[in-house]
């Protein structure tokens, strides 16, 4: 406990209800990725699982964010991209 009197919560195991985000992650995984896929080998299964990740922290759009992606990809011009000299 600390000075303030606020200590961790238990979760029960097998309480969805007590860890929505979690559980709402699990499920999208697993309907947008785990169901359509079949993985042959451990590296295989890291290549698709990361391409998943990306699309969909940088595609997928959240309704709380207004319909935008999380974290979208930012793509600079080739104009503005900074000059190395060597």
């Amino acid at each position: 406990m600390t000075a303030v009197g606020a200590k961790t919560a238990y979760i029960e195991p097998g309480s969805p209800w007590e860890n929505g985000y979690y559980e709402s992650l699990n499920a999208r995984s697993r309907s947008q990725l785990l169901n359509g896929e079949i993985f042959y080998s451990l590296p295989e299964a890291e290549i698709m699982v990361e391409r998943w990740r990306i699309h969909y922290s940088t595609v997928t759009p959240d309704s709380s964010l207004g319909y935008r992606p999380p974290a979208p990809e930012i793509i600079v011009p080739m104009d503005h991209r900074p000059t190395v000299h060597q």
